[in-house]
């Protein structure tokens, strides 16, 4: 895993001297003040990163299991880390459907001055589309896998099964139930 793990980081730190003007001429990127972001519109074929990295290449890139990149043509891997909307719930939804296809797409690089750099999808267009799509496509897939959810009042990750499920057996912290009543005293 840690070896996977530092594949990732190189990954990301290779995408680190993509940013500059030239893909920010044609970018209709919306601004969003992250630390060091720039736009940038580029085409590149959508994969599986483990894939691309390891060889371990199942099916329709894990069928959204995967962590989901952009090979562009000249063989740099960009690492989408997340998509359009505020929530930071990665880009993998908008991007499965166009596994294995060349795209455009359209958003931020953001990270560190010296450091890994990932990419926010903001807009995506697949060959022979007419125009851009949103990069939103995370909300709807959950309401659409949680539909009584969905019904309810509230931000999705405070109705979410899963997350509910697991905050009672490792609590709020991750440290278990029992620290999260100790840390919550220091409130009373």
């Amino acid at each position: 895993m840690k070896t996977f793990l530092t594949s990732i980081s190189l990954a990301a730190a290779v995408a680190a001297g993509l940013s500059g003007a030239a893909f920010a001429e044609e970018s209709k990127a919306k601004n969003w003040n992250l630390t060091n972001q720039e736009k940038a519109r580029f085409q590149a074929k959508v994969v599986d990163i483990a894939c691309e990295l390891s060889g371990n290449c199942p099916d329709n890139c894990g069928d959204g299991s995967r962590q989901l990149g952009l090979l562009k043509p000249d063989g740099v891997l960009v690492l989408a880390g997340k998509n359009g909307q505020p929530l930071f719930t990665g880009a993998t939804a908008d991007l499965l459907p166009y596994c294995g296809q060349n795209v455009t797409v359209d958003g931020l690089f953001t990270g560190l001055d010296d450091g890994p750099r990932y990419y926010q999808v903001q807009l995506i267009r697949g060959e022979g589309d007419a125009k851009d799509k949103k990069a939103d496509a995370w909300t709807k897939g959950w309401d659409a896998r949680n539909p009584e959810q969905a019904k309810k009042k509230g931000r999705w990750y405070r109705k979410d099964p899963d997350i509910k499920a697991l905050i009672a057996q490792e609590g709020y912290l991750g440290l278990g139930p029992a620290a999260d009543k100790e840390f919550l005293e220091w409130f009373e």
